[in-house]
This record gives C-alpha cells, sequence and structure tokens, in this order.
C-alpha cells in the first residue's frame, strides 16, 4: 500500500497490525471444550472502514480547518504579538501533531481535529497576508485546490490515472527531488545565496524559473492524489477497521494543505 504521503503509507503496516491482532477460530469446537472459559469474552466486531467514513471525515476535517481559519482571518490583529503568536505557534505546534499522528498511526479525532483546527489558524493568517498583498488570490487558490483534487479524484475514478508499480515510482521520487531542492535553495538563501528555483521576495518580477518549479512541484502534488486514493482504496479491501478513516482524512488533508500552500505561491508570482 505505498503512497507517496507518508501519512497513508503507513496504511498497510496498520492493516497488518489490526489483522495480527484477531482471535484464530476455535474449529468448531464446542463452548466448555478444552481450556477453561470463565472470564473471557470474545473481542466485539469491528465495522470495516468505507469510502464513505473516509469522505464525511475528510469534509468534517475540512471544515474546522475553515471555521478556525476565517476566524483568524476576522478576529486577530494585522500586526502585534498575538498575531505573530498565533503564527509562530501554529505553525510549530502542527507541525510537531502532525509527526506525531503520522508516526504512532494516531486515530483518535480528539486529536487529529485539534491539528486541523492548528492548520486553520495558521491558513488564516498567512492568507489574509496574501490577499491584503493581492487582492483575490485567496479565493483563486481555493478554487484551484479543489478544482485539481477533484479532477485527480475523477481520473483515478475513470481509471485513466492508476498507481502501478511505475507509477508510484516515479511520482515518489519527483516529490522527494523538489521537497530536496527546495530546502537546498532555502538554506542557500539563508546564507545570502539563491540557487534561483524561488523568489523569497514581495516586489518585483519573478523570473521564469520559480513560476516553472512552482508549476512542477503543483503538477507533482496533483499526481500524489492518485497514490493516496490508491491507498485508501486498498486500506477499504483489506478490511482497516472504522477509526482508520480519521487516519486516511487527516493524510488526504495535509495533502491539500500543501497543494493549496504551493498554489498561493505560484499565483503570487503571475500577480507580480
Amino acid at each position: 500500500m505505498q503512497s507517496s504521503n507518508p501519512v497513508l503509507n503507513r496504511l498497510g503496516q496498520a492493516a497488518r497490525q489490526e489483522r495480527s491482532q484477531v482471535q484464530p477460530p476455535s474449529f468448531g469446537a464446542p463452548p466448555g471444550y478444552g481450556y477453561p472459559q470463565s472470564g473471557y469474552q470474545a473481542p466485539a466486531a469491528t465495522r470495516a472502514m468505507t469510502i464513505d467514513d473516509v469522505v464525511v471525515r475528510t469534509v468534517a476535517l475540512l471544515g474546522v480547518t475553515g471555521i478556525f481559519g476565517a476566524g483568524a482571518w476576522a478576529l486577530l490583529p494585522d500586526t502585534g504579538g498575538v498575531t505573530t503568536l498565533a503564527l509562530f505557534g501554529s505553525l510549530i505546534a502542527g507541525l510537531v501533531l502532525g509527526l506525531v499522528i503520522s508516526f504512532a498511526q494516531v486515530t483518535n479525532p480528539a486529536v487529529i481535529v485539534p491539528y486541523a483546527a492548528l492548520q486553520g489558524v495558521l491558513l488564516g493568517v498567512v492568507s489574509r497576508w496574501y490577499e491584503h498583498a493581492y487582492s483575490g488570490i485567496v479565493i483563486q487558490a481555493v478554487i484551484g485546490t479543489f478544482g485539481i483534487f477533484a479532477v485527480m479524484a475523477v481520473l483515478y475514478k475513470l481509471q485513466i490515472l492508476r498507481a502501478t508499480p511505475r507509477f508510484t515510482k516515479m511520482v515518489i521520487g519527483a516529490l522527494v527531488g523538489v521537497v530536496v531542492l527546495s530546502l537546498a535553495n532555502f538554506v542557500f538563501y539563508l546564507f545570502g545565496l539563491n540557487l534561483g528555483l524561488r523568489d523569497y521576495g514581495t516586489e518585483g518580477k519573478v523570473g521564469w524559473l520559480p513560476i516553472v518549479f512552482s508549476l512542477v512541484i503543483i503538477v507533482v502534488a496533483a499526481l500524489t492524489f492518485v497514490l493516496d486514493f490508491d491507498a485508501v482504496e486498498q486500506g477499504v479491501r483489506q478490511g482497516l477497521p472504522e477509526k482508520y478513516a480519521w487516519y486516511c482524512s487527516f493524510g488526504i488533508l495535509v495533502g491539500l494543505i500543501f497543494l493549496y500552500w504551493e498554489i498561493l505561491r505560484m499565483l503570487s508570482y503571475l500577480r507580480r
């Protein structure tokens, strides 16, 4: 169950763990035969996860993200210590919480929902800054994000794009490549250099290289949804318990937010 999304890529391991916990059959032995039965209770049957479960929970997390984003946009001042604290606090706390959820395979909504709320605060503060600098850019980025997601869902449903082994290797390789190049460019920028892949300014025209690089990242991010859809579908086929629908929806939310940030960045390049 390979996926470019590290959150959903752990579903295969989760499925194996869940299956290993299932009690072996009794092979038709009558009650009371063999070992004493006092105090023993058979594990309760757990309903398997469905596609609808993932969809409902994904919509719920998007709703939480949107509500907290709108609240941060409307209630926090444009500048000041409170806004700065909300910005960096949500950034750091969201990063830590996201890593914990991913690597610990957390399926508890009491942990995943706060992550969506923190991302909403971060999105609200930063998006408002972009909106003040480039009027109308936020709604364009939102439409672009969900438009790309819908197109990829349709292409996957129609089996035009499938997560074949070769396709998976190409997408994961491309994703690793753009992430490494982005980090390298930022490190060089901190030391007064710039590879030209990113433009960190706010004024002046942007060269063609940052625009092309941003467009490549958007294409790669879009293709990763195919792998995510396949990972969720395989999770359903392997009978993952219903609770993993929260884990899957968290992974999809991560992908949507990543795509939104990159579209926002590219639109700001074009507006300049």
